[in-house]
């Protein structure tokens, strides 16, 4: 009676073994292709945010040249002794300021939130990639492992492949110009 119970609790212990590995392995690899999922996300987060960032940040550069050119015109005229108070009027009106001798423009900081921006994409891209080649060889490492993998070769859990490029693989559907690192030119 004592080995019954014994070969039971035996028996109980290692169904449950088996349950808890082949869990790990079903759920590690919906983890895998959910982090696969959020690298695309994040790609195509950088490919629509950054040219429009950019394009932005152009405009007020320009608009903010325009005035700054209008101030100088102003007080070149100005030295010159000739009436220049309709040029004045048409550079401050669109600084929308108290006349200065060196106005404040704000490109410097529309320039670092740009900049914020790149870096923080390149960080949650990057952050996508760590996760899934993290979360792959974790995957792979209890794949090979004894004595999980007896139950990897039981219900055939094959190897998992890392993180491939467009070029390589076709496991992405992420185009290969939303794979390539944006240019930004001011």
């Amino acid at each position: 009676m004592n080995l019954t119970i014994i070969l039971l609790i035996v028996l109980v212990v290692f169904v449950g073994w088996v349950i808890s590995v082949y869990n790990f392995f079903v759920s590690s690899k919906a983890r895998i292709k959910a982090s696969i999922q959020e690298i695309g996300n994040q790609l195509k987060r950088q490919a629509d945010l950054i040219p429009n960032l950019e394009s932005s940040v152009k405009g007020y550069l320009t608009h903010e040249k325009g005035i700054l050119e209008m101030l100088a015109e102003a007080r070149k005229l100005i030295s010159k002794g000739q009436d220049a108070s309709k040029q004045i009027s048409d550079a401050l009106s669109g600084l929308k300021i108290v006349v200065e001798s060196n106005p404040e423009l704000k490109a410097n900081t529309v320039v670092e939130n740009l900049m914020g921006e790149l870096r923080d994409t390149s960080d949650k891209v990057m952050y996508s990639r760590r996760l899934m080649i993290d979360l792959t060889a974790d995957y792979n490492v209890k794949r090979v492992s004894v004595p999980s993998n007896i139950v990897a070769n039981m219900f055939k859990f094959d190897e998992l492949k890392g993180l491939e490029t467009a070029e390589s693989g076709e496991h992405l559907v992420v185009s290969p110009s939303e794979m390539k690192s944006t240019k930004i030119n001011l």
